[in-house]
């Protein structure tokens, strides 16, 4: 029997076509609209979720039901010795402390992580966690070390329209009329555990730019050593907008660090739904390396 299998939510931007390419289970994150419930990646793509949010549906993000993530495991460990679960962060979801809570059930089968991270930066620890399972890792491990490492990452977020914020009462219809009005792009950052505003720019030029000083700054600061030893990568992310819009972003941001790997995936509908069209991620992350 093989030894431990990896599984995540679609919240990292892995969908099922990519768990068969890399190895690794994938359960879809719900998403309930106008009180009918669609699964992330199987029965509502990106195209159709935004043509739905922008034609005005009531639209909220959702967990996976506990019976279907055990469901999952039963299945897995049918196959397999161990499971490490990598669910998105506990600080954005109660998806973490559901799921850590049943892993109780399965006698040390079941390794919930608590990885502090979403979208790309939870991609990462995916393929970490890969990689120290193909080492000889055990379940035990694997979670150690990806809880150790999970809070070296950083994620700042440009949002294109305030009309999502302003529904979910993060801004007031006041501010929201006076920023589409101004063309205030608001930035958000995601440091660990929380979404959080970190500033305001005219236009989304500005607020890339903005993004990108503030990742150089933590490059040149909390983030140096790891940048020296190798073990550091970049990301870009994105919510529904033109492709030719998207791939000029991909290009600006691998020209301003030119030294990083980037790897791109798109933002998940379960921030989407809060944000909107035409939103951009970046961010800065820890990857597991033997010397770091």
């Amino acid at each position: 029997m093989p030894g431990v299998a990896v599984m995540t939510d679609s919240n990292c931007g892995f969908m099922q076509e990519d768990g068969e390419k890399y190895g690794i289970s994938i359960i879809p994150m719900p998403i309930v609209i106008d009180g009918t419930t669609y699964y992330e990646g199987l029965d509502i793509s990106q195209e159709q979720f935004y043509e739905k949010l922008s034609g005005g549906a009531s639209v909220t993000s959702s967990q996976p039901s506990p019976g279907d993530v055990m469901d999952r495991w039963d299945r897995l460990l049918e196959k397999y010795d161990e499971i490490v679960y990598i669910p998105m962060s506990s600080g954005l979801s109660h998806s973490y402390e559901c799921a850590a809570a049943f892993s109780q059930e399965y006698g040390g089968r079941v390794h919930v992580v608590d990885n502090h991270r979403i979208s790309i930066t939870q991609a990462q620890s995916v393929l970490d966690a890969r990689i120290l399972v193909q080492q000889g890792r055990n379940g035990t491990e694997i979670k150690s070390i990806l809880e150790q490492e999970a809070l070296d990452a950083s994620i700042y977020i440009a949002v294109d329209t305030l009309e999502y914020l302003q529904k979910g009462g993060r801004v007031t219809p006041a501010g929201a009329a006076v920023g589409t009005v101004l063309n205030i792009k608001p930035v958000l950052t995601i440091q660990g555990d929380k979404l959080d505003a970190y500033a305001k720019a005219r236009g989304m030029k500005s607020a890339f730019k903005t993004m990108c000083r503030a990742l150089k700054g933590e490059l040149a600061g909390r983030f140096r050593g790891l940048q020296e030893a190798g073990c550091l990568c970049a990301g870009i992310a994105g919510t529904y907008m033109e492709p030719a819009l998207l791939e000029g972003w991909k290009a600006e941001f691998e020209r301003e660090f030119p030294g990083l790997d980037v790897m791109y995936m798109p933002l998940t509908l379960s921030i989407g739904c809060h944000i909107g069209p035409g939103g951009l991620g970046v961010g800065i992350y820890r990857k597991h390396c033997l010397n770091g």
